[in-house]
């Protein structure tokens, strides 16, 4: 068995997370080699509002600053509606400010999305989330804003992340398949929050044909844009990620 823990010069992945999520370790460690370690920093959530979210995101710089002293390669702030929800340019500055505080390039979840959409060159999507009505309100602004023709947002209604993160891949299986029967022209389906266990059943619902990809699948797709991480076989139908 290759033990990460024997490499010293071994490429380490920081990812940046709200308190409560218990999702984004063990998908991120799944879906990577074994000579690629994942190290968290946590931002303090309980509830994901718009009013808790605003407040997490004050400590994100500090914690890419924590992640500094690990020397990690690349950082991530691994949370969707975090990433988004004051639209277009927060996202973007985000990543410049956790570059920044880091030393490393930086990538945030909504724009990973954004990015894995563009790659698979798709315009009409279908989305499916946790979240309750104002969070979805912003993802599908966001999206639309971004030029994507989002034909069908199904959400769960869902606001405290614990619970989200007692969502099984059973779970996000049955809303995904209901959202692209309601939406049989959508392009790509994506489901989102990175509290949301996704990783047993992409395969299996990108089986139909259609790309289906996850917010922690296109986070990890971006990171290993940035870091140059290699990793075989991407599930959901996704391209390789291009080197920056």
């Amino acid at each position: 068995m290759n033990d990460p823990t024997t490499h010293g010069d071994r490429l380490k992945l920081g990812v940046v997370v709200p308190s409560s999520n218990t999702t984004v370790e063990p998908e991120f460690a799944y879906w990577t080699p074994a000579d690629v370690s994942v190290h968290a920093a946590r931002m303090p959530l309980v509830d994901v509002t718009v009013e808790v979210l605003d407040a997490m995101a004050d400590d994100a710089v500090a914690a890419a600053e924590r992640l500094a002293d690990a020397e990690v390669d690349a950082i991530a702030y691994a949370c969707t509606t975090g990433s988004l929800v004051h639209g277009h340019g927060f996202d973007a500055d985000l990543e410049a400010r956790l570059s920044e505080a880091a030393g490393v390039p930086a990538v945030a979840t909504a724009l990973s999305v954004r990015r894995v959409l563009d790659a698979l060159d798709v315009s009409r999507i279908a989305v499916a989330t946790p979240y309750i009505a104002e969070l979805n309100d912003r993802e599908r602004d966001y999206l639309d804003e971004a030029g994507f023709d989002v034909r069908h947002l199904d959400g769960r209604g869902i606001e405290r992340n614990t619970d989200i993160g007692r969502l099984t891949p059973a779970d996000a299986r049955e809303q995904a398949s209901a959202a692209l029967e309601v939406a049989p022209d959508a392009e790509a389906l994506f489901i989102s929050c990175t509290n949301y266990a996704t990783l047993s059943v992409i395969d299996e619902l990108g089986a139909g044909g259609v790309p289906v990809f996850s917010s922690n699948l296109a986070t990890l797709w971006d990171l290993a844009r940035v870091s140059g991480l290699a990793i075989d076989g991407l599930p959901g139908g996704l391209p390789a990620p291009d080197a920056r």
